[in-house]
């Protein structure tokens, strides 16, 4: 499916209706169901009919809200939309009640003329970066059906990268958004975490919990942001000479796959041929964080207090690495919770610190290419190894309260690789505004396909 500013102006020009377009969209779905039936846990394609006839009536008379306007979205099965039950990827909440309303970011997106087609799948209540889910079944990646989509918002990533629609609204508590992007040679924006209210979203940490979209451009994810966030910040592309980019070997460059270092580093050498600054510099306080505060310890109490009800009440229902996960929060005491929060603002400080000179930190967004499917599923130890490393990066910027920006910097045939652009809380606008060049930039290069641009900086 073309991008949103594309379709936005053929609706414009009367090229296309809402309603043709949903047709699109539902011939594709249908068309994938009979090779991948786990992308959504539900789909409400008749009330997405309703939906873009009566955008396309309101267009008639003048009334377009936004470029989102008749275009098909799909909506992670963590958010509330009235009359449908949330079940977060979860047999636990199979006879759950329908909502009574629109989760806040559900209602922005109605409110600006998005038409829903259906619910995504997902890692059970958002707990893993792979994607694996043992009740709606696995989403297969589309670049190689082989591998996981990545998660937590597998079924989201999927629905973009499938055609199925524009966009794609998921969550982001240490990466949820981030990984399946890059998993599947898409783009994923986590905003700073209070950029978007919760309001009507099961939680997982309400600490890190945040909401963004998944898309196939910066520019597309800028806008679903504008919508999400009620906020229409200045993200005109900013030119690359002169831009302050901060790039650190320190536990993110750890133990990477080569095929993601090349890239990353390609990435790097064509940024500074562009004219940006790239500077290494130490960020040692990484290591103290992951070593005696690690990120899981603030998400499993948070995750345990919100869950421990429904454990009680149905054990046998939770997949139980899921089970495994949140029962790490049972055992840790209030003055535990106290000390990780502390911890937590006292690295908020070293974070801005460390990144006060630099317009934007660039990092491999996952270390590791998709891995396979069949493996995770078959070794608990294996997958329970692999989920941490896939979250490592990208957890770092919810931890530090931050802003990320991940797109593709891979070229055609190779594993999908994500680069990550990230800043400091509140600095979303600059971070749009950069990656916009940054897409431009890596897009040309891969393009074009020179041995010029294959310069690799190691420096």
């Amino acid at each position: 499916m073309k991008p949103i500013r594309q379709l936005h102006e053929a609706l414009a020009d009367s090229r296309l209706s809402a309603s043709e377009l949903l047709e699109q969209s539902a011939a594709t779905i249908a068309r994938d169901a009979g090779r991948n039936d786990s992308t959504y846990t539900s789909l409400d394609i008749a009330g997405a009919r309703v939906a873009a006839a009566t955008s396309d009536s309101l267009r008639q008379r003048g009334y377009v809200p936004s470029s989102l306007a008749g275009l098909p979205v799909s909506v992670k099965d963590l958010f509330n939309i009235k009359g449908q039950r949330t079940t977060a990827g979860s047999r636990v909440f199979s006879d759950a009640a329908p909502a009574v309303r629109d989760a806040l970011a559900v209602a922005r997106l109605r409110d600006a003329g998005a038409v829903f087609v259906g619910r995504t799948n997902m890692s059970e209540f958002a707990f893993s970066g792979l994607g694996l889910n043992p009740h709606y079944g696995t989403p297969p990646n589309p670049l190689d059906t082989q591998w996981v989509a990545g998660g937590s918002s597998s079924g989201a990533a999927t629905s973009v990268a499938l055609g199925h629609v524009v966009c794609a609204l998921g969550t982001d508590t240490g990466g949820s958004l981030r990984i399946p992007a890059t998993f599947c040679g898409l783009t994923g924006f986590k905003p700073t975490a209070r950029r978007v209210p919760l309001d009507g979203v099961l939680p997982l940490s309400t600490s890190f919990d945040s909401v963004g979209p998944i898309a196939r451009s910066v520019d597309c994810c800028a806008l679903v942001d504008a919508v999400l966030s009620g906020q229409v910040l200045d993200t005109a592309a900013r030119p690359l000479s002169g831009v302050r980019f901060g790039v650190t070997t320190d536990y993110v460059s750890d133990d990477i796959d080569e095929a993601i270092r090349y890239a990353f580093d390609r990435a790097v050498g064509l940024l500074r041929r562009a004219g940006a600054s790239v500077e290494h510099f130490a960020f040692p306080e990484l290591y103290e964080m992951a070593n005696r505060y690690p990120l899981a310890g603030i998400t499993a109490i948070e995750a345990w207090a919100w869950h421990r009800k429904c454990v009680d009440r149905a054990p046998n229902a939770y997949d139980p690495r899921v089970l495994k996960r949140l029962k790490v929060g049972e055992g840790r005491s209030a003055a535990d919770y106290i000390e990780l929060l502390a911890a937590r603002e006292g690295f908020i400080r070293a974070a801005r610190m460390r990144l006060l000179k630099f317009d934007a930190w660039l990092m491999p967004t996952v270390a590791i290419a998709p891995p396979e499917i069949a493996a995770l599923e078959q070794d608990d130890g294996y997958f329970f190894a692999v989920n941490s490393k896939v979250l490592r990066n990208p957890s770092i910027i919810n931890f530090m309260d931050g802003c990320a920006l991940s797109v593709p910097c891979h070229r055609p045939g190779e594993p999908p690789v994500g680069l990550s652009i990230c800043g400091t809380a509140l600095a979303d606008a600059a971070i749009l505004s950069i990656g916009r060049s940054v897409e431009v930039l890596l897009s040309d290069a891969s393009a074009s396909n020179k041995a010029s641009d294959l310069f690799i900086a190691r420096q």
